[in-house]
């Protein structure tokens, strides 16, 4: 459905470079990147809003590189949604229709059900400023449902929004992907979003698109340490191996249990995959090592642990209720362990 081919960017600085992508009908594609990476800017080069140096865009087949963009069968919906104040919710989801062609009783139908599937049919008459985040973003939707885009591209639709919004906001998304046959390319910077919404996704970096696959891959075997950097694999260390053997820091050896690639430097374990206990836990092929608590970091629902084994400190992740359970405090002597698997090579 949506083929990038060798895309450049001329604008002033920060570019695209060489951008080749391919998402196919109907798929449901995630866009990840840190901020400033140019994720937005590649949804407006699609959408046709900025302009292009090189490359090729093609859109169900069709060359749209040098098409405007009501000409591009691409929808685009903001997180800010920039719906126009001075125009109801009718308005505004109508609006799109001025470059569009469509007979009175299509455009009647065509409005009736967009309005009744994402619940808008008592705000027709409101404006804007009367909204709610969520009502606000289910507007959104629909002016860029409207007019039937072949792609529509969502540049983080749910970062604006509280939880509750968030979560049926992605429900709805979840629902009209599954009812259309519209290809979804989204941007985003929350992992769980990423994970549930889409099956395969990309990562871009400075203009650049980093890795590409699906997203159990991207999140567990990610190809460069940036990467691993950004999907939190906290735990990254440069090592020496041999054989099925690392070692870390020059005196941590660690069991990979299997053969590496002779260019391989890096070792990345995620934090949630890094068990601690108070007692060393028997293991035939395992790693566990004993270490000291060093800090203790609340993130929320969890405490991130930092525990120094010798010169080098890990990263794990505790319950709530499980740091009260376990009554770690800093300068506690505990067990760290993970299973060879758990540990990935770059």
């Amino acid at each position: 459905m949506i083929r990038i081919e060798n895309l450049e960017t001329r604008l002033t600085g920060f570019n695209l470079h060489e951008i080749n992508l391919s998402i196919e009908e109907g798929e449901f594609f995630i866009l990840m990147g840190p901020t400033g990476a140019g994720k937005t800017v590649l949804l407006e080069a699609l959408a046709g809003l900025i302009p292009i140096k090189n490359g090729k865009i093609l859109i169900g087949g069709k060359d749209v590189t040098r098409l405007p963009p009501e000409k591009r069968g691409i929808g685009i919906v903001y997180q800010d949604y920039a719906l126009f104040p001075h125009m109801t919710v009718t308005e505004n989801i109508k609006y799109g229709l001025h470059f569009h062609t469509l007979a009175k009783e299509e455009e009647k139908k065509r409005f009736k059900n967009m309005i009744e599937e994402l619940g808008l049919a008592h705000l027709e008459n409101r404006l804007p400023l009367n909204l709610s985040g969520g009502e606000l973003q289910r507007v959104a939707l629909a002016r860029a449902l409207m007019v039937k885009p072949n792609v529509l591209l969502l540049d983080e639709p749910l970062s604006a929004l509280d939880p509750a919004f968030r979560e049926e906001i992605r429900r709805e998304l979840k629902r009209i992907h599954r009812s259309s046959n519209t290809t979804l390319l989204m941007v985003t910077h929350d992992f769980a979003e990423a994970l549930s919404l889409a099956d395969r996704g990309a990562v871009i970096h400075q203009g650049r698109i980093e890795q590409i696959g699906n997203m159990e891959d991207i999140f567990q075997k990610p190809r460069t340490q940036f990467i691993a950097d950004f999907v939190g694999m906290k735990n990254i260390f440069e090592a020496q191996f041999n054989g099925s053997r690392g070692v870390i820091g020059n005196e941590l050896e660690v069991n990979l249990d299997r053969q590496l690639p002779s260019n391989h430097s890096h070792i990345a374990i995620r934090p949630d995959d890094i068990a601690i206990t108070r007692e060393e836990l028997a293991s035939n092929n395992g790693n566990s090592f004993k270490g000291i608590v060093t800090a203790m970091v609340d993130q929320g629902f969890y405490y991130e642990v930092h525990v120094q084994v010798g010169k080098v400190t890990f990263k794990s992740l505790i319950s709530k209720k499980s740091f009260l359970d376990f009554k770690v405090l800093e300068g506690t002597e505990v067990f760290i362990s993970f299973e060879p698997m758990a540990i990935h090579t770059l």
